[in-house]
């Protein structure tokens, strides 16, 4: 396999155990766009180099951990040392539950990693932990040490492998309470709900991973292609006007009219006249006509 593991060690059902290894199951995009620091005058890339307030200039090789105890107060800690701190995790995913999916909040998910076998040993218990958890249709909750951290992992069973996925401590997910309790408990308009029902319905559809690029990343590069053929580009965009009460009903009739095929646009509203407009009396041309008639 050509990609690197980010993790090698065992997976433990029990007494059930067999080697594998992790890989990251993204990548950051191998096209993105990158900008370098460079001086104005010079265009020369500027270095960061790792400074002392009263040395001046050091190399990093000659840099130290630290973590500080109190304001201007470290404690050394040697590669060696954080070595020393070994947990069973560490080189074991032992799996400790099964729960549903469900019960997993979306809030905790965080990276994914594809679980394979580190071997031809390991293909057998491999493969009866997989397909035991694909009849009971359950998440598998194992820890595991990476990167100096132990992480919590959801482990399911996708196509002839296993997909792990670490999830989030407890104190890493804010509370939703702190901000959304200022928004107000009113209840919408059940004939505007409605029509946003049918907007949904009618912009509903399979997800489709390759009709949504990172259309940033293409006007930056278009700017890019333009700027070294000396051509400036200036790209105004309009922002959208909020919708305001009075028009909010409108504005979802003329949604459900554009939001679809087959949809079709509200009428438009008959002109009513004003109450503050008093009734024309007829004229006496008009008076004559209607009496001769």
């Amino acid at each position: 396999m050509a990609a690197r593991p980010t993790w090698q060690g065992h997976l433990r059902l029990s007494l059930v155990t067999c080697p594998v290894a992790l890989y990251t199951a993204t990548t950051a995009s191998g096209g993105e766009v990158h900008f370098n620091l460079l001086h104005p005058k010079t265009h020369n890339r500027i270095k960061m180099v790792p400074t002392d307030p009263e040395l001046g200039p050091v190399n990093r090789s000659d840099l130290v951990k630290g973590y500080e105890v109190d304001k201007g107060r470290y404690i050394i800690i040697t590669q060696d040392e954080i070595e020393s701190v070994r947990l069973e995790s560490t080189r074991t995913i032992d799996i400790e539950r099964f729960v549903d999916a469900a019960d997993i909040d979306r809030l905790y998910w965080e990276n994914p990693y594809y679980l394979v076998p580190d071997g031809k040993l390991a293909l057998d218990a491999y493969s009866v932990i997989r397909e035991a958890m694909k009849k009971t249709k359950k998440i598998a909750l194992g820890r595991v040490v990476m990167h100096t951290r132990e992480r919590l992992l959801a482990i399911e069973p996708r196509d002839e492998g296993l997909l792990a996925y670490s999830l989030r401590n407890k104190d890493e997910v804010r509370k939703p309470e702190s901000y959304f309790d200022d928004i107000p408990k009113k209840k919408a308009d059940a004939s505007m709900i409605a029509i946003a029902e049918k907007i949904i319905e009618q912009q509903a559809g399979p997800f489709d991973p390759s009709e949504f690029n990172d259309r940033y990343e293409d006007a930056l590069r278009a700017l890019i292609k333009d700027k070294e053929k000396g051509a400036g580009r200036k790209v105004k965009v309009e922002e959208p006007a909020d919708t305001n009460v009075v028009d909010l009903m409108e504005a979802l009739r003329n949604s459900l009219g554009q939001s679809g095929a087959g949809g079709k646009k509200a009428p438009p509203k008959r002109a009513t006249p004003s109450k503050a407009e008093p009734r024309r009396k007829p004229t006496a041309h008009k008076a004559a006509a209607r009496k001769r008639a």
